[in-house]
């Protein structure tokens, strides 16, 4: 189909995420008022929304802790700077097996947890947007699979749309996007989805602009999307993903590097992306803009 190039974009900027990175660059936040900083600062760059995971302040490790996330979601709440709210739920789909030769029992570094624990602190902290990340693959570690069955799948998004909060579907390949209609189409799912085109993460969606179109293509027309590659192609699939009708994620989740040798803050990453979207022509639009073009519902967290 002919390109129709989006003229309003929203930028998200991916805070954190769950990878090991934290070793990798300063800049990675680990504890909650570091992650907060990053995501306002972001937010004061140009993001309209911030996708936040949490670590551990000690180790950085990833974490599921609802007093982490309470305290990331308290602190930008508080923030002078407005700023649309999204908080990881693919947290607690973790299963790493043993060796080929003996899989069973599965190893150290599983995390399998039921969809009322993996939704616990998207039921307290409400944010405006939360992840469905919408099916099971196998990342780049040998033995590890990002675990997502479709009952889990049901059940969580459910909770999501009891809960008023938008799910934002991460599709790591074309199958993910088909199991999202299947989801809409039960009614699990409201109308109007919301997706993230996850591309050239090992082993999804291959990185190329063929495959991506054909993701773009998948898209329901009444649906909106979102999309990011990794590393250097993070800021050419800004300009991608503009161009096909989208709008654009970049952050130190998905890429550490400014250049060639400068570690980036999630800041700059947000300014570097402004520029490439307003060089192409096209506007930048704000946290209250986001909300009314996807019925967003700004609240505050269930007090304890």
């Amino acid at each position: 189909m002919p390109l129709a190039m989006n003229k309003e974009v929203f930028i998200t900027c991916a805070v954190t995420g769950s990878g090991g990175t934290q070793d990798r660059s300063p800049h990675v936040p680990r504890s909650p008022k570091q992650i907060a900083e990053s995501a306002i600062a972001a937010a004061k760059a140009g993001a309209a929304v911030v996708h936040c995971h949490v670590r551990d302040p000690e180790s950085g490790k990833p974490s599921r802790r609802l007093d982490l996330y309470r305290e990331v979601t308290d602190r930008i709440r508080d923030a002078e700077v407005d700023v649309v709210l999204n908080l990881t739920a693919g947290m607690g789909g973790d299963m790493v097996f043993g060796p080929v030769e003996s899989p069973l029992p599965i190893g150290p570094g599983t995390d399998m947890a039921g969809a009322t624990e993996r939704m616990a602190h998207v039921a307290e902290c409400l944010p405006e947007i939360c992840t469905l990340d919408c099916g099971t693959m196998n990342f780049a570690e040998a033995d590890y699979v990002m675990t997502n069955t479709p009952g889990m799948l049901r059940a969580m998004g459910r909770m999501m749309t009891d809960l008023g909060v938008k799910p934002e579907i991460e599709a790591f390949d074309t199958g993910h996007l088909w199991f999202a209609k299947q989801l809409v189409a039960e009614g699990v799912l409201a109308p109007g989805a919301l997706v993230q085109l996850c591309m050239g993460v090992p082993w999804g969606a291959p990185n190329d602009l063929n495959t991506f179109l054909a993701m773009v293509n998948a898209v329901p027309p009444d649906w909106f999307w979102s999309a990011f590659s990794l590393g250097r192609d993070q800021m050419p699939y800004v300009s991608a993903a503009v161009l096909a009708g989208g709008n654009v994620r970049v952050g130190l989740e998905d890429n550490l590097w400014l250049g060639k040798g400068q570690l980036a803050t999630n800041a700059q990453l947000v300014e570097r992306a402004v520029t490439l979207i307003e060089g192409m022509g096209a506007r930048v639009i704000g946290p209250a803009e986001v909300r009314a073009k996807l019925g967003l519902v700004k609240r505050a967290a269930v007090l304890a």
